[in-house]
């Protein structure tokens, strides 16, 4: 299959998408709290609003799901697009830069195209099976980095490994990486396919906070996908790693 006009769409659409954002972006914008006390503004309902239409518009037997507008049923194909808005809507009230405009194209159950625009700081990373893993037009490989010692290590929030019960991770990590930030939400994934960071980890995430990361990472030559080693999207927590590092981090973190 011929993914390149997909993978065109995907990343044109975040980028108009993401210069939406910025129309909102340190206007002192309000926020209203959702069912699970997450913010939402109206700039994720306008950006959002507008990615749908343009899916619908340009690929109307398509599914499509979104985190603010739920989903919509295709026409018996395999095709689902997945949308969030504004990923990391914390750090966009707060005027922090590093949020992000999420989009990937889910193929029979799989992420095959993925696209994160970040409009604050001018840069899009995308990617595609068969078609490389790209940032502002330069080809993107996660580091030959093979030591911990060496790495270093992102998450998202302390609060949710210590919700997990997994603060133990969390503490070897700090304890054998290089050092530890919290470049969140996909930042802290885009970090880790650019080759900037070895291991990005999330203890909860939903489906629209990590979809276009699986193909960026296979052609970025990494892996992403659940804690356990499974590659994929849906398995509700994120674990992005080099190549050279993956079996360490595993052993590491199965071992506490």
């Amino acid at each position: 299959m011929n993914l390149q006009p997909y993978l065109h769409f995907a990343r044109q659409l975040a980028y108009r998408a993401g210069r939406i954002t910025l129309g909102y972006y340190n206007k002192g914008i309000q926020h209203d709290l959702k069912h699970d006390d997450s913010p939402v503004t109206a700039a994720d309902h306008a950006t959002e609003e507008f990615i749908r239409g343009e899916i619908e518009k340009n690929y109307p037997t398509h599914a499509l799901v979104g985190e603010e507008y739920g989903e919509k049923a295709g026409d018996g194909n395999p095709f689902r697009w997945i949308v969030d808005p504004i990923d990391g809507t914390k750090s966009f009230l707060k005027g922090v830069p590093f949020y992000s405009v999420l989009i990937a194209l889910e193929i029979e159950g799989v992420s095959r195209v993925g696209a994160a625009c970040f409009p604050a700081l001018d840069e899009i990373l995308y990617g595609a099976d068969g078609l490389g893993a790209w940032c502002n037009g330069r080809r993107v490989r996660v580091s030959e980095v093979s030591r911990l010692k060496e790495a270093v290590f992102c998450y998202t929030s302390w609060s949710g490994f210590r919700t997990k019960d997994r603060l133990d991770v969390f503490e070897r990590l700090h304890e054998e990486c290089f050092f530890g930030r919290g470049w969140n939400d996909a930042y802290g994934y885009y970090m880790v396919a650019t080759g900037r960071a070895e291991i990005m980890l999330d203890t909860a995430v939903q489906l629209w906070d990590v979809a276009p990361f699986p193909p960026i990472f296979r052609e970025a030559g990494g892996f992403f996908g659940s804690w356990e080693g499974e590659e994929g999207h849906t398995f509700g927590e994120g674990f992005a790693v080099n190549a050279a590092l993956k079996r360490k981090v595993m052993k590491l973190m199965r071992s506490v």
